[in-house]
């Protein structure tokens, strides 16, 4: 093809100079994705760069240095003064010319939901909203903050790990086995904190506490068998035994852990148990206790699986060692997940068991999920090598301890003799037991709606639960806004225990004029449930679009607008509502914005998350 035959692309490249990627990265990814999607074909010329950095606005050195990039990592090809082109095969096909077909959605689902088994969809509890971070006050339990993650911690072992002699060590093919300088710094530096002394070949590593479990259950739990666990306990580990056809056996939890006794051991084959940490009250198991399981196991041949649940929280309290490192405790099979304050980052934890049982739980593991990845664990490996893992635990398990003060604190001001809270040593919740006529589930749809996440605890019982009783955790929100997420919260208590009808008529000298509503809603986030219950994101951007978001993947994604009309706030989705145009009258209190239908009912509410200055200059 002569040189002036070749197409030239129109670049449709449009320049977000608040965001949080430079000018350079967002012309590099938007050539890269118009050659993946085939928008540039094969042996396209790109436009010069004096012509692209004119047409954009912006610095003729920006436009050399992407499009420089973008040859060296085999996009671009340069040809000598012909100019740049779209390289042939850069995405290993020119994607321009396949045609991408597939079934009709409706059908294609319909088809697969038929075909799934029974066992294969589990009734899981309701999980936390996506944007739980989005919410005024998450007192709950789990979740981490984005100001406990170790960014320089993380930052100095990943770039230890990266370094081409450590690539060259944990990038070979290793089989079966885990990153030996990380098994070695566990079986060092981190076991002995919980008084375990164990060989490389008892030590597997995996993606956390539960896949752990799922390991055992797989290798140890037979039909017929059985199985003590905690009343009440976590609830995959009950629909991991009730898929195994095992008779369960559940014991109550106190303030002294599971309610051990050797008479309520009689026949039993497996015991699980949390004893430092109960998941999810919080007790510890007692001396006592202990002795009378670790005893009635070595004389009955029981198995105990010990899940050493959030031991992170407690090192500096005194807690007693793990059951498997306390004297008769060799047979005592042990999980941990690792460094929670990490895991959006990365998923690490352990499992200690006798050398039989774990070489048949690296054999399965290698058949399901196979190891963690090395990169990852080798990172992990070069925090506990530096000590920056004590240095992380020490800070996190500090900021627990005020938190949790903080917590305590609060609710005594707020609601002194209202509740009562499971004594328990500091950690990351509170177990709390509220008055006999209290429904925890109404408490927590009211707490929300003032912007408060808390926790009902049903899920974790094994058949009737009680229904005054919820957990509230500090793992997710600031020290300096608990106080005034207690203040809300007991508001919402005082209301839910209040059997008065609430008045839900609309106040005209409450509404909103126009322009406070304008200036409210541009720019914010709206924090709000489906009809079906289901958490859902609404966005409303500056510009009168919107987008939604729904359901605990965000599954379910919508666009629309909204606008401001006379004193009314409208809004008309593409296909949510049936994509009917609608408008409300408009009440906001504190973070709570409420809805009202022109004939004075309310419809709908939600909480209102405005942008700070900081996120919006960032683009955030």
């Amino acid at each position: 093809m002569p040189p002036d035959s070749a197409p030239s692309a129109n670049l449709r490249i449009s320049i977000d100079r608040k965001g949080p990627l430079s000018l350079q990265e967002q012309i590099r990814r938007r050539i890269v994705d118009d050659i993946a999607l085939g928008v540039l074909v094969a042996g396209t010329r790109l436009p010069s760069s004096r012509q692209l950095s004119r047409d954009l606005g912006i610095s003729r050195n920006t436009v050399i240095l992407a499009y420089e990039r973008l040859v060296a990592d085999g996009h671009l090809v340069s040809k000598d003064r012909r100019g740049l082109f779209v390289r042939s095969g850069a995405f290993g096909r020119d994607l321009g010319a396949v045609q991408v077909t597939g079934p009709g959605q409706e059908q294609s689902e319909a088809a697969w939901r038929s075909s799934l088994a029974p066992a294969a969809l589990p009734k899981l509890p309701p999980s936390l909203p996506p944007d739980w971070d989005q919410y005024p006050f998450p007192l709950v339990d789990g979740p981490f903050d984005r100001s406990l993650f170790p960014v320089a911690e993380w930052r100095e072992a990943s770039r230890r790990a990266l370094s081409v002699q450590e690539i060259n060590a944990w990038a070979r093919n290793a089989g079966d086995a885990d990153d030996p300088m990380l098994v070695d710094e566990l079986r060092r530096k981190v076991l002995p904190l919980n008084g375990i002394s164990a060989r490389a070949d008892e030590i597997l590593v995996t993606t956390g506490t539960q896949q752990a479990l799922s390991l055992i259950c797989d290798l140890l739990v037979h039909e017929g068998m059985t199985v003590v666990i905690e009343n009440p306990c976590h609830p995959e580990l009950r629909m991991l035994l009730h898929k195994r056809g095992v008779r369960i056996r559940t014991l109550d939890v106190d303030a002294h852990g599971m309610q051990v006794s050797a008479k309520a051991l009689q026949g039993v084959d497996i015991v699980f148990v949390s004893p430092g940490r109960q998941r999810p009250t919080g007790a510890a198991l007692s001396e006592e206790r202990r002795a009378i399981l670790l005893e009635m196991a070595a004389r009955k041949d029981i198995i105990v699986v010990e899940d050493d649940c959030q031991w992170e929280a407690g090192l500096a309290t005194g807690r007693l060692p793990a059951l498997r490192g306390t004297p008769g405790g060799e047979n005592v099979i042990y999980t941990a997940t690792l460094i929670q304050p990490l895991a959006p980052a990365i998923r690490l934890g352990v499992l200690v068991s006798p050398a039989p049982v774990l070489r048949a739980a690296r054999t399965l593991r290698r058949i399901t999920a196979r190891h963690p990845a090395l990169s990852i664990q080798r990172t992990f490996a070069h925090m506990l090598a530096l000590g920056l893992y004590a240095t992380v635990l020490g800070r996190v398990e500090a900021a627990f301890a005020r938190r949790m003060t903080a917590l305590r604190e609060a609710l005594n001001y707020y609601l002194p003799t209202k509740i009562s809270i499971l004594p328990t040593r500091l950690g990351t919740s509170a177990w709390i037991t509220g008055p006999e006529t209290l429904d925890a589930r109404q408490l927590s749809k009211r707490a929300e709606s003032r912007g408060v996440l808390i926790e009902p605890v049903e899920d974790y019982y094994a058949g009737s639960a009680p229904q005054n009783i919820f957990r509230l955790g500090i793992t997710g929100i600031a020290e300096n806004k608990i106080r005034d997420g207690v203040a809300a919260f007991a508001k919402a208590f005082r209301e839910t225990m209040d059997r008065t009808p609430s008045d839900t008529r609309f106040d005209p000298g409450r509404a909103l004029k126009g322009s406070a509503i304008k200036k409210a809603c541009a720019g914010a986030t709206l924090l709000c449930k489906t009809v079906y219950g289901d958490p859902c994101t609404i966005t409303l951007e500056r510009d009168g679009t919107m987008h939604g978001r729904a359901g605990f993947a965000n599954e379910d994604r919508d666009t629309g607008r909204w606008w401001i009309e006379n004193d009314f706030w409208c809004r008309q989705w593409s296909e949510w509502s049936y994509g009917e145009a609608a408008r409300f009258r408009v009440v906001l209190s504190g973070e709570r914005i409420e809805w009202y239908h022109e004939d004075g009912h309310l419809v709908d509410w939600a909480i209102l998350v405005r942008q700070s200055r900081k996120q919006r200059k960032a683009g955030a």
